[in-house]
């Protein structure tokens, strides 16, 4: 079995929490190829990034580091649960840098892999950061394009306004309206009468001990969500993503987009190098940690990053 070691590093002002996963027969005195893992938005490094897919990875051979986004579980920077797409891409840009400082990852194999918006937002940063050589997104959500349609109820204009108010309130000392993205059970969402597959799943996850964690709280700071609403995940992906790209999203649509995320980032990616899993019978979060659909994820993924690292 791999081995887990609780790392810190220099950010933007603030200290970056992370566990660096090592494989079992691990030496120091040798090079071995590394890889970044992003997780979901409102997660942290203790849930699916960390514990299913750096640890596979690690167990594969590679050098896996999962990290907590800046606002997020152990990672400092404040106010608290800000979700700006620029940090989280800077984020992984960090943690790079973190592992090019290690004498025994070997610098010319990076690789990146992220879940839900960190998949995203691992496609974001290898489309600028070309010391990634690899990236693959599972279930991978570009948040910018989710923010705009759903979680604005199709009216990012009334969104914005509504952000550039409360942001003034609170630059005038009110006080800070957090967001948290998800009912507090199943049980309401139902009530409510949500009966979207993503929402009612992702519930299940995060506020259920099946993969609820302290450090994973599912909220957003709602006054910092405008430059989000702007952002496109993809951009120049037609022209600057030239590296090897895997994605893969399961075929039980949900409110969360992934699928569709999925197949557009697939059409736009410059790389010749590209490849699409389609999970039949699979849903968004069953990808999370169902061992039935991450087995079935990993089979790609270990192989994908064995080959071009």
């Amino acid at each position: 079995m791999c081995t887990l070691k609780q790392v810190s590093y220099q950010n933007l002002g603030w200290a970056s929490a992370a566990h660096l996963y090592l494989p079992s027969d691990f030496d120091e005195s040798k090079t071995y190829p590394a890889i970044v893992s992003t997780h979901p938005i409102g997660s942290c490094k203790e849930q699916t990034s960390g514990s299913i897919y750096a640890r596979a990875l690690a167990d594969a051979g590679f050098i896996a580091l999962a990290f907590d986004a800046s606002f997020h579980g152990e990672s400092g920077g404040s106010p608290r649960f800000i979700e700006d797409p620029s940090i989280r891409t800077s984020d992984i840009r960090f943690a790079i840098d973190y592992l090019m400082s290690l004498s025994f990852v070997d610098e010319n194999k990076i690789g990146a892999i992220g879940i839900c918006g960190g998949g995203a937002y691992s496609i974001h940063a290898a489309i600028t950061d070309h010391r990634i050589k690899a990236v693959a997104s599972i279930t991978g959500v570009n948040f910018g394009r989710l923010l705009r349609e759903g979680f604005s109820q199709f009216d990012p204009v009334s969104a914005l306004e509504a952000i550039a108010k409360q942001r003034t309130a609170e630059a005038k000392g009110e006080q800070a309206y957090i967001l948290d993205y998800l009912p507090n059970s199943v049980e309401d969402a139902k009530t409510a009468g949500i009966s979207d597959i993503d929402v009612l799943e992702a519930t299940d996850y995060y506020k259920t001990p099946r993969g609820q964690t302290s450090n994973g709280k599912t909220r957003g700071l709602f006054s910092f969500n405008g430059a989000a609403l702007g952002w496109d995940a993809f951009l120049n992906a037609e022209t600057l993503l030239t590296q090897p790209l895997l994605v893969v999203v399961g075929d039980k649509v949900g409110g969360f987009g992934a699928y569709r995320d999925g197949m557009e980032i697939y059409g736009r990616a410059a790389s010749n190098d590209k490849h699409i899993v389609v999970a039949e019978g699979i849903s968004h979060y069953e990808l999370y940690d169902q061992p039935e659909a991450v087995t079935l994820a990993l089979s790609s993924v270990i192989p994908f990053f064995k080959d071009r690292l």
